[in-house]
Order: C-alpha cells, then structure tokens, then sequence
C-alpha cells in the first residue's frame, strides 16, 4: 500500500517513536491523524505536519469507546492504524500500585484491542487497509523490571498472530513491529532508570544481542513495511533470532491449518 493520500491514524503520536511515524507517514504523502493525551506537543506535531489532532487518554474506556466512527467521522475513512500507544512503568513487581497496573494494561492491552477491532471491520468492509502493532523484544524474551511491560508486549505479537490468520485472503495487511531498546525516548530512559533492568540491557549489549535502535530509523523500517507489505519489522536485526523462535510455534499452527476455513 502506497500512501500517498492515505488517511493514517497513529496513537501515543506526541513524542519518540509516534510523532517519529508521523512524520515518516507525512514525508511519504499521507494524511496524518495523531492521536495521544498531550494536547500541546500533539498540536503543535500536526501542524507542523498539515494534519489533524485527536487528543485523548486511551487509558480510558469511555473514550476508546467510538473513538474511530469519531475520528473517521472528522477525516473520513482510515486506511492506516498505527498502535503505537504504551507505556513501561519499570520497576519491581512487587511495588507496583494497582492503579498503575491497571493503567498498563488498559493502554498496552485493552486500548490496542479495542481500537483495532473498531478499525477492521470497516477495513474489511471496503477491501483494503493495514494494521501495525508495535510490539516489543520484550514480548519475546523480558527482563527484571519489565515483567508486566513484557506481559503486555507478549499479548500484542500474539494477538497480531491470530488477528492475521483471520485476515488470510482478505485484502488487509497487518505489520508486527518488535524492537528493542529504541532511544531517544522516554520510555527508554524510564526503563534504564531501574538499575536491574539497565544492567540486564548493559550484559546484552556487551555480548552483542542487543544495540540500542533509533527511532527515526524504525518509523523508516516500519513504514517501508507498511508498502511493502512485510508481516514483521524486527530491529536491531543482530536480534531477530530471539521473535523467530518465540514465534515458530505460531508458524507451526499457522502451517498445520493450511485450509481449514478461518472465518
């Protein structure tokens, strides 16, 4: 899918890896809708970008809820949703508040999912579209610090998995994107701030499976894969091998169910 003239929705748009996908979608032509709770910085990005500013807290159920009738009732149909939106909260499991567990897996979890199903139907409906995730290394293999973070991860990149089978011969697209420690962001900095799971990042990088990822780079990576059609952006790719083994049990599945109906 070119996308040129595309309508793209990109949540958690207003700094590091969002507003990085934004400004990529732009370069290449499309409408871009930004989606986050940071009124100001997210104004600010779309106009710098000629697009539109949908502020919102995806945390929160009653605005997930018609959130994208609402938005394609402003810029019309979208051909493009980028969930981006998450958060980390890093720090030992033990001290997490329940409040700030349930706000994790609102926006990781439940905000992702509801907003994907509200956007497919009517993507199936006019016979084409794409979907990406961003997921993470972190569903793959975690780290101390990180646990429900990986939790949360691990959810998307399987969710994605059976999403795609029930996707297969319709005209969608739908792009995993799992990367690792992306900087600069202030999720990177949030999760280096706990000392465990900086020193666990520090032991991977030393013994070379792991390298910092840039940001703007990923959005290139990502949005190539969006008009390419690729099923997975995974980055640094001295990494991959860590996805592609958590994932073989899925293409296992995915292989044994060669036609059987999947709708």
């Amino acid at each position: 899918m070119q996308l040129g003239d595309r309508n793209v929705v990109i949540t958690g748009a207003s700094r590091g890896i969002g507003a990085a996908l934004a400004r990529e979608c732009a370069a290449r032509g499309a409408r871009v809708t930004v989606v986050a709770r940071s009124a100001g910085p997210l104004a600010d990005l779309a106009t710098e970008l000629g697009g539109h500013a949908v502020t919102a807290d995806l945390a929160d159920a009653s605005v997930t809820a018609g959130l994208i009738a609402r938005i394609e009732d402003e810029v019309g149909p979208i051909d493009v949703l980028i969930n981006n939106a998450g958060i980390d909260l890093a720090g030992g499991f033990a001290e997490l508040s329940g409040e700030d567990l349930e706000r994790l897996i609102r926006l990781n979890v439940l905000a992702v999912s509801e907003l994907t199903r509200q956007a497919l139907p009517g993507m199936i409906a006019r016979g084409g579209g794409h979907l990406v995730m961003i997921s993470s290394l972190a569903g793959s293999g975690t780290f101390p610090g990180i646990a429900v973070y990986a939790g949360t991860k691990a959810y998307v990149t399987h969710m994605s998995e059976g999403i795609r089978l029930e996707l297969k011969g319709l005209p969608v697209g739908l792009t995993v994107v799992e990367p690792g420690l992306v900087r600069p962001t202030d999720m990177a900095d949030s999760v280096t701030s706990y000392a465990p799971t900086a020193a666990c990042f520090a032991r991977f990088n030393r013994l070379g499976l792991l390298a910092d990822v840039d940001r703007d780079t990923l959005a290139h990576h990502a949005v190539n894969a969006i008009e390419q059609g690729k099923s997975h952006v995974r980055y640094p790719k001295r990494a991959r091998l860590f996805p592609q083994l958590t994932n073989a049990p899925r293409r296992m599945v995915a292989l044994c169910l060669a036609g059987v109906p999947r709708r």
